[in-house]
């Protein structure tokens, strides 16, 4: 199965409003493990950045200047997405700007039905709890000691293990051979052992002949407890 992990910074938070994405990163996950295809672009949103929002991910207007439209990369990006299932961390906020602009390049929505959020699978898990992706990498133990701004690439590496987490942890991968055992961030996905080979299931039944000589055995027993409440009754 292939998934795919991505993330999105953006100008502001409402693309009906003149907000753009700047940037996208996005992991590829295979039967749940990370296969080491990446797909990473900065996007120039032909406007002005906002202080508030730069703040958050340090992509300034001057960074962002020289970099190129959405509309020149949009089918790489596509290309990279296939009709895999999207995972994301507060998914409709990155779905409404992806789908804004490709709807700016005259190409059709990404499905909601694609759609995976990660936020309604840590609220059905941990109802009451944080859902931050920064609380939830606390909750499951995950390194973000290396995470000093928000960045779409980096953000999809931690959603990425954190996803891993959240649908049944690194358990996923018992059936992996020897030179799979790490993902591609480097952690052990599993403790190997050696092969056991199948064996059929164990009958256990009474033989016919075992089943006569209980019967022999209770007819000596003398006035049994179970056989007085039994006529008592």
């Amino acid at each position: 199965m292939r998934e795919i992990i991505f993330d999105t910074e953006t100008t502001g938070f409402d693309p009906a409003s003149g907000d753009r994405m700047v940037e996208i990163g996005c992991i590829e996950l295979i039967n749940r493990v990370p296969s080491g295809r990446t797909f990473h672009a900065y996007y120039n949103p032909q406007r002005d950045m906002p202080a508030a929002a730069e703040a958050v991910h340090g992509l300034s207007t001057h960074f962002l200047s020289d970099k190129p439209l959405f509309s020149s990369g949009v089918h790489d990006l596509l290309a990279f997405l296939e009709d895999s299932p999207l995972v994301a961390h507060n998914a409709r906020f990155d779905f409404g700007f992806l789908n804004h602009e490709l709807r700016r390049c005259a190409l059709p929505d990404v499905s909601m039905e694609r759609m995976i959020d990660t936020v309604a699978i840590a609220r059905q898990m941990h109802p009451g709890a944080k859902h931050s992706l920064d609380a939830l990498c606390t909750r499951y133990g995950i390194d973000r000691s290396h995470r000093v701004k928000h960045g779409a690439l980096l953000d999809a590496e931690l959603l990425a293990q954190l996803y891993i987490e959240l649908t049944g942890g690194r358990q996923i991968g018992l059936g992996l051979a020897r030179e799979e055992a790490k993902d591609s961030f480097g952690v052990e996905l599993v403790a190997h052992s050696a092969v056991r080979p199948v064996r059929p299931a164990r009958v256990f039944m009474a033989s016919v002949a075992e089943l006569e000589r209980h019967r022999a055995f209770v007819a000596t027993l003398d006035k049994p407890l179970w056989l007085e409440e039994a006529q008592a009754g």
